[in-house]
């Protein structure tokens, strides 16, 4: 294990000027070494892994590594370059170039040192010394940690963060992470290394789980169930996660974990903050997916009833809505060509005329009618898979069925969701028999919860849920006057408080319900939702345009960026700047979302798509009106904002402290 790195492969005058040339030099030195075995073989892997994504990290390193038949023994090769070399890093060319070779069947303990060493590579004492060192033999002898770094501590930042954990009464914000790289061999680990070190600057406590190749030792349950938030920083398929379900999540690559630390965790802590617990998707790693027919497990099990149902909820709608905006806008797009009676035309598998335009326009409308015809199953059925996993698939997608045939429409969707997850978790605490098990999530369970569902969807809850479906829909068909207001002001409301979160998801699950089974009712909510959901994102862009001076350079570009996206209705482009200033970002947006509803409601407009902002107008009932709902909104919503901000802030932000502000405001500080 010493020899992992000699003085003979250490290169101080690096005089590649590509990363390709580079990782050649280096992998001479290899072979030289009895090292490689097969140069050109060994280079084409290590290609095939930069392929896969580049390697350069921010701070001047470049870490080309790979898994190789070619390599005969775990070995680095260190390159030191003075005019730097590209290796992909966002801020520019590598002077450090590591280049690491593992054999195609490498041992744990070779690859626990090379996982030791990217850990080093985020200490600044010990890259500082790199760059310093003159001699090959030091800094070989540096490399395999026989000679501490100048002035570093022995402590890595994880084992610091061990050392000095807190007391359990002292109640830090936790958060768990899982990193995790195509070979696992070091930006795995690096990652974990900056989520720790940056957890400890916030003053966070982060636990990381490495699903990299030096092994796989699992969270303990109870750290996951005390997480306030969860942290992927991956690029491969996170293992066993179903243990995650229930938290706060951010979900991403693993190179934003090594470059974006402390971001990552602002972020955790928003969601945490927010309630924004995401539905975790379930892989296929075994028991704890239910692949045994059996409740994987999670931190979600043991989570207040509330906040387990609404991340059911959410599960259903999350995968629901991708068939409501490509549905939706077909049979908006066939409007648009054919007129609103284009609906009622012959099918088009009989009749399709190439030349006419009406044929085109009833094969877009019949196309999004069977994409809106799957809403109500994969509502259900994803809310039944968001509780008890893929065997809760095939009852939740029967019972959202059975919701149609019986005519209870969305609601008759929730219902057989939560029926349909609540049998089969009923199910699965049953113990059967070892030879059962391997047939239990494939045959038994759907079976056995597919015909409970459908009994009670059929005899017992389908024609009382149809008859609230159909009170519910009379009730918008007679909305007039100041209750069409008031119903405005709450979808307003709903939309611009949390913008994405799950409020702003249930006011707009409820609105893109009524489009089902669509009535006038039905399609003045849903003109409501969208120019509510519109407010924040445009009235951002509208202040940080007439009132410069108040943002940050930062928030003045997020605000150029904002346009587009509250035109588009994505309400999340305001999200940055109620990250940065909710006090006072949130009430003006809500104050603004509050006027566009009710004002939509009041002048009757209406919409039969459900997504597409400004580039659906011509399919909106009232057009000019609903722009007016939404300037109107957009205005207030700006100038309380502007007014606010112009309380708390009296002289302009300088240029040299914009980016310290924009820091800020990425961590969620407000002045």
């Amino acid at each position: 294990m010493s020899e992992l790195i000699t003085a003979e492969l250490v290169d101080l005058d690096l005089s590649a000027t590509t990363k390709d040339a580079a990782a050649r030099s280096l992998a001479e030195r290899m072979v030289a070494a009895h090292r490689v075995t097969d140069l050109d073989g060994f280079l084409a892997d290590v290609a095939a892994r930069e392929a896969q994504m580049p390697t350069g990290l921010d701070g001047g390193i470049g870490i080309p590594h790979c898994r190789s038949e070619h390599v005969s023994a775990p070995t680095l090769a260190f390159g030191r370059s003075a005019r730097g070399i590209d290796f992909g890093a966002a801020d520019g060319p590598a002077d450090l170039i590591f280049l690491i070779a593992a054999p195609a069947g490498a041992d744990d303990d070779h690859l626990t040192i090379l996982s030791g060493l990217a850990r080093r590579l985020m200490d600044p004492e010990f890259t500082a010394a790199l760059r310093a060192g003159d001699d090959p033999a030091a800094v070989a002898a540096l490399i395999r940690g026989e000679e501490p770094a100048p002035e570093a501590e022995a402590t890595t930042p994880i084992a610091a963060a061990e050392e000095a954990a807190p007391a359990e009464d002292d109640a830090p914000f936790r958060i768990v992470a899982v990193t995790s790289c195509p070979t696992g061999i070091a930006h795995t680990y690096m990652a974990a290394e900056s989520l720790t070190a940056a957890g400890l600057a916030e003053g966070v406590e982060v636990t990381v789980e490495t699903q990299g190749s030096a092994g796989f030792s699992k969270l303990d349950p109870a750290v996951i169930a005390r997480a306030d938030a969860v942290i992927w920083a991956h690029d491969v398929e996170v293992r066993e996660k179903a243990r995650f379900r229930g938290k706060p999540l951010v979900d991403v690559g693993v190179k934003a974990g090594i470059n974006r630390p402390a971001e990552l965790i602002a972020e955790a802590r928003r969601k945490a903050e927010r309630g924004e617990v995401a539905a975790v998707p379930q892989g296929g790693d075994g028991p704890a997916d239910g692949a045994d027919g059996t409740d994987g497990g999670s931190g979600a099990d043991s989570a207040h009833f509330g906040v387990r149902l609404r991340t059911y909820l959410m599960s259903g709608v999350s995968y629901m809505v991708p068939f409501v905006a490509a549905g939706g806008l077909l049979i908006a797009l066939s409007f648009a060509i054919g007129g609103y009676e284009i609906a009622d035309a012959k099918s088009v598998a009989d009749h399709f005329v190439w030349g006419q335009a009406d044929s085109w326009a009833a094969l877009l409308n019949q196309i999004g009618s069977a994409a809106f015809g799957f809403l109500v199953p994969v509502l259900a059925g994803y809310i039944a898979y968001g509780m008890a996993d893929r065997p809760a698939l095939v009852p939740g997608f029967v019972g959202g069925a059975i919701a149609l045939t019986v005519d209870a429409g969305f609601l008759g969707g929730l219902v057989a969701g939560l029926l349909a997850g609540a049998v089969v978790m009923a199910i699965q605490r049953v113990p059967v028999h070892a030879t059962l098990r391997g047939i239990m999530p494939v045959l038994v369970i759907p079976l056995i919860a597919s015909a409970v569902v459908g009994f009670l969807m059929f005899i017992v809850v389908g024609k009382p849920i149809a008859a609230l479906q159909s009170a519910l829909t009379d009730w918008l068909n007679g909305l007039s006057g100041s209750n069409a207001v008031i119903l405005g002001v709450v979808l307003g409301l709903m939309m611009c408080f949390d913008m994405g979160g799950p409020l702003n998801k249930v006011a707009y699950a409820f609105a893109v319900g009524g489009l089902a089974d669509p009535t006038d009712g039905s399609l003045k909510v849903m003109a409501a939702v969208m120019a509510a959901g519109m407010v924040p994102p445009l009235a951002m862009a509208l202040a940080t345009t007439v009132r410069k001076k108040l943002f940050t350079k930062t928030e003045r570009e997020n605000g150029r960026a904002a346009w587009v996206l509250g035109a588009s209705f994505i309400t999340e482009g305001a999200i940055p700047f109620a990250a940065a200033d909710p006090l006072r970002v949130i009430p003006s947006v809500m104050a603004g979302g509050a006027v566009t509803g009710a004002l939509s409601m009041a002048f009757g407009c209406t919409l039969r798509a459900p997504h597409g902002g400004i580039f659906v107008v011509p399919l909106i009932g009232e057009p000019f009106l609903y722009l007016l709902a939404i300037a109107a909104g957009t205005l207030v919503a700006t100038a309380l904002v502007v007014l606010l901000k112009g309380a708390r802030r009296t002289v302009p932000v300088p240029a040299d402290e914009a980016e310290a502000t924009a820091t800020d405001a990425r961590v969620g500080v407000t002045a």
